[in-house]
């Protein structure tokens, strides 16, 4: 005989998060979430529809793979984390869905009974261990962009709805739902949510593009600025036709979060606005949240334009643009629009700032080929050598990157030099979600080769079991590079720069950043049958980082540990 009991809220989630448009619920699992289980279960049983649903043993693993996918899909999908102290351990990784501006739907549960209702027993951990004094949504609130409480089982799919809506519109970001347990065990009329349809756009008017278009053709030495233009739906392209077309400079800072731009471009102006700052006669910001550092660091001439479609960035908490005029809405439409409108430039003042990029770039390209041989000419492995056999071995392979180093962040960036669309991600927020986040975007991009580079520190931080679990349990096969120097080297580096001559300098009592004590770091992914290498002679790099992209290609995940020299 079926069984085929009554219909509760863990249906209405399953339904709504189907409707909302969600490929996977990532979870990291608690006991309020049977409900679901058990709609999926059903569903599965049936053949009717359902996300497909990510078994995850860290709360960090959960959304920080939700994140990597989102990054390359740029949809919201379901994210469940068990009651106030799961949201609190996946917190982090949360807030670094929000700064990257990836959509998704995050819900966790309390108790509102606590055994003192007729119906389900909720369970006595509600009582004594897991609820929160104003409820999780309370403390979800500052870092999401929306955050709210289900009140009740038959709001409860629109609910969802909503949150995937005001998640997938700009500035997109997550939001949390808080569905408490005897919500979930109600018994639910079937009256399932309307689908999810792409959100509209909005585009900044010819009125306001003329004006604009007008600076840039009076502009003698104008530059492009961004740290997330690439982010976008087809920003990258946009930016690349838009630079080409009015012959202008493209700068990515430091605080740049993904590949916008080709590093390998001739109008590829490097990370450093410094040399602007006083040259500058017009500063393009395109989806630059912080261009200027510190904020008061004002352009001595320039006048500033601001292209973005949220610049008034919410959850910054501080925010100094100097903006002189702003274009906003959806900015790849509104780089097309002004793409189209480079007519009647001074091809005197072009051919000048064209001929000083030229020079520009020609002297990046040697710096860089200089700082190479260098290091393929030290002792030991520098990181800048590792970075260029990246590059070198990933040439033609689509390849993508996600990084989460520190100290090497910049030597990443200019020596692997990635020039494709989602072709490269810095892992935002606190440090220890770069496997999750790289397993997301494989996740999202199964066809392409994902590599991650980390350093020591970053590495330890990250729930490793965890991760290589999920690696194995969803066939995910990472290249992990560790940039290892045995040291927190950015923490070292700020107690020197704050008492260059202090006790510390002076007797070599360095707290707070010594890793020597720590094991080989390859070694924690043995158990899992991964493919493992640790190098410290530089003739043993490239054959390695060789073989670990074989094995990755056949299907397994593989961590090579670099002991670098700095």
């Amino acid at each position: 005989m079926t069984n085929n009991p009554r219909i509760d809220g863990g249906d209405a989630v399953v339904s709504a998060l189907n409707a909302a448009g969600a490929d996977y619920v990532f979870c990291s699992s608690g006991s309020e979430w049977a409900p679901v289980w058990e709609a999926l279960a059903r569903r599965h049983r049936d053949g009717e529809p359902a996300p497909r649903y990510l078994d995850l043993t860290h709360e960090t693993v959960a959304v920080g793979m939700a994140t990597g996918y989102g990054l390359v899909e740029r949809r919201p999908q379901g994210v469940l984390l068990h009651a106030a102290p799961g949201l609190l351990q996946g917190s982090m990784a949360v807030h670094g869905a929000l700064l990257a501006g990836v959509p998704m739907v995050v819900a966790s549960s309390e108790s509102t009974t606590y055994g003192d209702a007729p119906g389900h027993d909720p369970g006595g951990q509600w009582y004594r261990n897991l609820s929160i004094v104003g409820g999780p949504h309370g403390i979800a609130q500052p870092f999401t962009k929306w955050s709210t409480e289900a009140a009740g089982v038959h709001t409860l799919p629109t609910m969802i709805t909503r949150a995937a809506e005001l998640a997938w519109r700009a500035p997109a970001g997550p939001a949390y739902l808080n569905i408490p347990l005897e919500i979930l065990l109600e018994e639910w009329d079937g009256r399932e949510a309307k689908p999810v349809v792409l959100p509209g756009s909005t585009h900044s008017s010819p009125e306001e593009v003329d004006p604009v278009a007008q600076l840039i053709r009076e502009a003698a030495n104008p530059v492009i600025v961004t740290e997330t233009a690439g982010r976008e739906a087809g920003g990258f392209e946009a930016l690349v036709a838009f630079a080409e077309a009015w012959n202008i400079p493209v700068v990515e800072p430091d605080s740049a979060v993904c590949g916008n731009f080709p590093r390998t471009h001739p109008l590829h102006a490097g990370s450093d606005i410094g040399p602007w700052m006083d040259s500058a006669d017009l500063i393009l910001l395109v989806n630059c949240r912080a261009p200027f550092y510190p904020p008061s660091r004002r352009p001595a001439k320039a006048r500033i334009v601001v292209i973005d479609e949220v610049p008034q960035r919410p959850h910054v908490v501080y925010q100094v643009l100097f903006a002189d005029a702003y274009l906003e809405g959806n900015v790849a439409n509104t780089l097309r629009q002004l793409t189209k409108r480079a007519k009647d430039l001074d091809d005197r003042a072009v051919e000048v700032r064209l001929a000083a990029q030229e020079e520009r770039h020609a002297a990046e390209q040697s710096a860089i080929a200089a700082a190479e041989t260098k290091a393929a000419e030290a002792k030991g492995i520098d990181p800048v050598l590792v970075a260029a056999t990246l590059r070198r071995l990933l040439h033609g392979q689509d390849a993508i990157v996600v990084d989460e180093t520190i100290t090497h962040s910049r030597v990443v960036k200019r020596h692997v030099q990635t020039a494709d669309p989602d072709s490269y991600f810095y892992v935002q927020g606190g440090l220890g979600q770069g496997i999750a986040v790289a397993l997301g975007v494989k996740l999202a991009a199964k066809e392409r080769p994902v590599v991650l580079t980390i350093g020591d520190g970053a590495f330890t931080y990250n729930p490793v079991i965890p991760s290589y679990d999920a690696s194995n349990a969803y066939e995910l096969p990472l290249l992990i590079v560790v940039f290892n120097n045995r040291v927190y080297k950015s923490m070292n580096l700020n107690h020197r720069r704050f008492y260059p001559d202090g006790a510390a300098a002076e007797t070599g009592e360095w707290l707070g950043t010594d890793l020597h004590r720590l094991p080989r770091l390859a070694d924690f992914a043995e158990p899992f049958g991964m493919h493992t290498e640790t190098v410290d002679t530089s003739e043993a790099l490239a054959p390695a980082l060789e073989r670990a992209l074989k094995a990755v290609a056949e299907g397994t995940t593989a961590v090579v540990d670099v002991l670098v020299t700095r």
